[in-house]
C-alpha cells in the first residue's frame, strides 16, 4: 500500500534552528500541513533543551537567544530551564500553529522519485522537494574510549544523562572535558562530592573580558570554515575558549578548577597515568561534548573525504536541496535562528525555479 505524502518541504527537528526554519517557511507564505510538515521526535516542546538537568537553572543559561517574532520576558532566573524553554517552545508553536508532528523518528533520507528526496519515518513516508535538517547533537553523545574502561567498578555517565549534584554526594567524582559543561558540572558537583579531579586532553583556555559582536563572528568564521572544507564541525567554545567569569574565578581559587592532564588508562578502581600517578573514583563522568545526529542522511552519501558534509552556506555542497540548520556555525541560538531564514530564503528560490513534478 503506498502511503506517501507530498508536500514541498520537511524540517526535521523542533528545537531551536528547527522553529525558526519554520517560522520563516510560514512567513514566506507556505502553510502547515499542506506546503511543508514538521517531525520531532522528543515527546514535547523544548528541544534539547527539555531533557537538560534541574539544576541548570535559566539564569545559568549563557547566551539564550530569543526564536524570532517572540521574545522570552519574565521567565523566573531560579527556574530550570528545562521548564523555562520547553514552555517557551509551546507557547511559540501555539502561537504561530506550527502544527509539530510528535514523536516522530525519521528513519532514513533517500533520494526519491521525479527529483525529489524521500523520508522515511515511524509515521510513514514523506516526499519532498527540499529538507531542513534541524536535528542538533543532543541524541549522540560523544564517548571517548581509553584502555580498561570495562573493568571500572564505578559508574560512567556522560553529560546527557546528568542527574544534578546531588546525585554525587560522598562520592569520588572524576569530571572529564574542558568546556562549558564539565566547569559547570565541577562547581556543582564539589560541594556535595567526597572528592573531584578534573581532566582534560587539552590545557582550558580562559577569555578574559567581554565577548562582543566582532569576537563573535571571528569565532563562528573558523567554525565555518571547517565546514566549508567538508571537516567534522567543532564547537564555537572550541575556539573561543571559557569565560573567565565570578564563579569560574571562584572554582580556581578553591582548587576545585584545578586541571589535571588526561589520564593514559582506566583500572578498576580510578584511573591511572604512565608516570605511576593514581586516582581512586566512584564515578567517571564524560563532559565530553556531542557529535551532530545525521545517520539519518547516510542514504544520500554527503560526507567528504574530510569526515564531514562540505556546506556551501545553509546546503549540502553535494545536494542543494538539503539544508542542515543548526550545524556547525548555526549552533548556538542566534546562529540558529540566522540559519533558518536563509535556509527557507534559498528553499524558495529552489521551489520557484524548479516546477514541482506532475
Amino acid at each position: 500500500m503506498n502511503n506517501t505524502r507530498e508536500v514541498e518541504v520537511v524540517v526535521v527537528g523542533a528545537g531551536q534552528a528547527g522553529l525558526a526554519g519554520v517560522y520563516h517557511l510560514r512567513r514566506s507564505g507556505l502553510e502547515p500541513e499542506r506546503d511543508f510538515v514538521v517531525l520531532d521526535h522528543s515527546p514535547a516542546p523544548g528541544g534539547a533543551w527539555q531533557f537538560r538537568w534541574p539544576s541548570l537553572t535559566y539564569g545559568k543559561v549563557h547566551g539564550m537567544h530569543a526564536l524570532p517574532g517572540m521574545e522570552l520576558t519574565g521567565a523566573d532566573p531560579a527556574r530550570p530551564s528545562a521548564e523555562v524553554i520547553s514552555a517557551y517552545f509551546d507557547r511559540y508553536e501555539r502561537t504561530f500553529d506550527l502544527r509539530v508532528r510528535r514523536p516522530v523518528d525519521v528513519r532514513a533520507v533517500r533520494e526519491g522519485t521525479g527529483g525529489r528526496l524521500r523520508v522515511e519515518t515511524s509515521d510513514g513516508v514523506w516526499s519532498t522537494r527540499a529538507l531542513i535538517n534541524a536535528t542538533g547533537t543532543w541524541d549522540r553523545p560523544f564517548w571517548p574510549r581509553y584502555p580498561g574502561q570495562e573493568t571500572f567498578r564505578g559508574r560512567q555517565l556522560h553529560t546527557a544523562q546528568y542527574p544534578g549534584p546531588e546525585e554525587f554526594a560522598g562520592q569520588r567524582v572524576v569530571v572529564v572535558g574542558g568546556g562549558a559543561s564539565g566547569t559547570q558540572h565541577l562547581l556543582e558537583i564539589a560541594s556535595y562530592a567526597a572528592a573531584t579531579t578534573w581532566v582534560t586532553r587539552r590545557p582550558p583556555v580562559f577569555r578574559e573580558g567581554p565577548f562582543d559582536e566582532n569576537a563573535g563572528r571571528a569565532a563562528v568564521a573558523l567554525v565555518e570554515e571547517r565546514v566549508r572544507q567538508g571537516l567534522p564541525p567543532r564547537s564555537v567554545v572550541s575556539v573561543t575558549g571559557l569565560p573567565l567569569n565570578d564563579a569560574i574565578r571562584q572554582g580556581i581559587e578553591d582548587g576545585v578548577l584545578d586541571r589535571q592532564p588526561m589520564f593514559d588508562r582506566i583500572t578498576p578502581d580510578g584511573v591511572a597515568w604512565d608516570d605511576g600517578r593514581r586516582v581512586e573514583a566512584d564515578v567517571i563522568l564524560w563532559a565530553t561534548g556531542f557529535r551532530p545526529a545525521i545517520d539519518h542522511l547516510a542514504p544520500l552519501r554527503l560526507r567528504g573525504p574530510g569526515g564531514g558534509i562540505r556546506m556551501e552556506g545553509t546546503h549540502a555542497a553535494a545536494d542543494p536541496r538539503v539544508h542542515l540548520v543548526g550545524y556547525g556555525p548555526s549552533a548556538s541560538t542566534i546562529g540558529a535562528n540566522r540559519a533558518g531564514r536563509a535556509a527557507v530564503r534559498d528553499i524558495r528560490r529552489l521551489l520557484e525555479r524548479e516546477p514541482a513534478a506532475a
